[in-house]
């Protein structure tokens, strides 16, 4: 009898168990497909920080709290779009977020120029980000701007140190770009105008090292980790230090028609590590920049400072581009005179002292 009970028992503690597991409630966090897009490829810096820091950040955030995961499939190098395609491509649903390189598209996204048009103030790639990034969210005509390009705008970054020029044979002053062809994106070409005979060429990064190669151009302005990065040394081994400045180039967005299905918490995540990213690309691009000059040399290449004397000189020959893109948004109705003095501002409350002060000839 006893010998029952206790059979009872343990049938009845089994049973009970048994009930418990499968009525207790079994939560897993929902799958959100991202599909992640750049024509740049991932050995690409600001690509390569968006798979080790961007992707891993989300992931841990939405991680604290269980309720969503990530399914992220990227696309680089060319797979979907090239590197010029990504904003178009994002606008189409190609992509769910992207990388947009906004110096091809001063014409859809001319607000994103701002740091562009305002050469010789400041070569610190954590200030100008922050400082743009900043003006973004401030005055809405960057925010506009792509919204009619059907994406939402996350953050802007910047993944360039400073411009420099690196020249294919031995530059030793600016008097050695007179006349010659530099290889240049977007609004940076305009900078030439202050050297007399120089004649800009448009390219990409990807192009830059075909162009020195072959002699479409004997220079071009780019940024010592993508000299490294793309080997310039090899065909452009002189490089005039001219610190022209970091430029904002990249800009994160999300396509709108796939924002609105997100859930609250993912879009806040995403807006959160946006400015993160933001802040941790501009942190590798300088803490790179003297590490990439160095391999530059390392790899056969010489460096020339220019003074402070031809800088000067080169910023005031040059055309006031900044006027000039302030009062052209400003005709638009959008207040392009009032970005450009916040944006000084901030970067003389930062500690940088411009070579030539572009808001006060407004």
């Amino acid at each position: 009898m006893r010998l029952n009970r206790i059979v009872k028992c343990i049938a009845a503690t089994l049973v009970a168990g048994t009930i418990a597991t499968v009525s207790a409630p079994v939560y897993s966090a929902e799958k959100i497909k991202a599909v992640v897009i750049d024509g740049y490829p991932a050995k690409a810096m600001w690509v390569k920080e968006f798979t080790e820091f961007f992707i891993p950040e989300v992931d841990k955030r939405l991680a604290e709290a269980g309720n969503y995961e990530m399914d992220w499939q990227e696309s680089y190098g060319g797979s979907i779009v090239k590197p010029k395609g990504v904003l178009e491509g994002i606008k189409l649903g190609l992509g769910d977020i992207g990388i947009v390189t906004t110096i091809f598209h001063n014409s859809k996204l001319p607000s994103q120029a701002l740091s562009a048009v305002t050469p010789f103030v400041a070569a610190d790639a954590r200030a100008v980000a922050k400082a743009v990034d900043e003006i973004a969210k401030e005055f809405p005509t960057m925010q506009k701007e792509f919204e009619k390009q059907n994406q939402v705008y996350l953050a802007t970054g910047v993944v360039l140190d400073t411009y420099q020029v690196f020249s294919t044979q031995p530059v030793t002053s600016l008097k050695d770009l007179e006349g010659g062809k530099v290889a240049g994106a977007g609004m940076n070409m305009r900078y030439l105008e202050g050297i007399e005979g120089a004649a800009g060429v448009r390219g990409g990064l990807t192009d830059f090292y075909n162009m020195l190669q072959t002699g479409m151009v004997e220079h071009a302005m780019l940024w010592p980790e993508a000299a490294k990065t793309f080997k310039i040394a090899e065909v452009a081994p002189h490089m005039l230090k001219a610190d022209l400045g970091a430029v904002n180039s990249k800009t994160v967005t999300v396509n709108a028609d796939y924002w609105k299905k997100l859930p609250e918490e993912v879009q806040g995540v995403l807006q959160e590590v946006a400015v993160a990213y933001r802040d941790h690309v501009a942190s590798v691009a300088m803490d790179r920049a003297a590490a990439s000059r160095d391999a530059y040399v390392e790899a056969g290449g010489t460096v020339v400072d220019v003074s402070a004397e031809e800088r000067a000189a080169w910023a005031a020959a040059m055309p006031n581009i900044a006027a000039e893109w302030a009062k052209g948004l400003d005709e638009k109705g959008e207040p392009g005179s009032d970005m450009l003095k916040a944006y000084m501002a901030k970067l003389a409350a930062a500690g940088h002292a411009p070579t030539r002060d572009w808001a006060s000839e407004l």
